[in-house]
């Protein structure tokens, strides 16, 4: 029982850094459909930059956790979900950009 414990609250973890992705989705959409990446002003680096970096560490802390949960499984369960995990990532950044094109252009 206390290793669902755990994996659950990994869970939790890991949509909360998926959560924080998509935000930097919605914040980098606009500039990068203008085409002005490069040349962000600062409070544009910031919003975009700060949920970036907690998304990281979160994301960071449910692998953490999900390695004490399944400290004796497979190691290639362990692989999965860091690959899982990164395509979320990805999937929750590319649909923040496409929420923001869809609903604000």
């Amino acid at each position: 029982m206390e290793n669902w414990i755990t994996r659950i609250v990994a869970l939790m973890c890991a949509g909360g850094s998926t959560a924080l992705f998509w935000m930097v989705g919605v914040f980098v959409a606009v500039p990068w459909r203008e085409g002005r990446m490069l040349s962000l002003a600062t409070v544009e680096l910031q919003v975009i930059i700060i949920p970036l970096l907690l998304g990281l560490a979160v994301a960071w802390g449910a692998l953490h956790i999900f390695a004490i949960a399944d400290r004796d499984a497979n190691p290639m369960i362990h692989a999965a979900i860091r690959v899982l995990l990164v395509i979320a990532a990805i999937a929750a950044i590319i649909g923040g950009m496409s929420w923001t094109q869809a609903n604000f252009v």
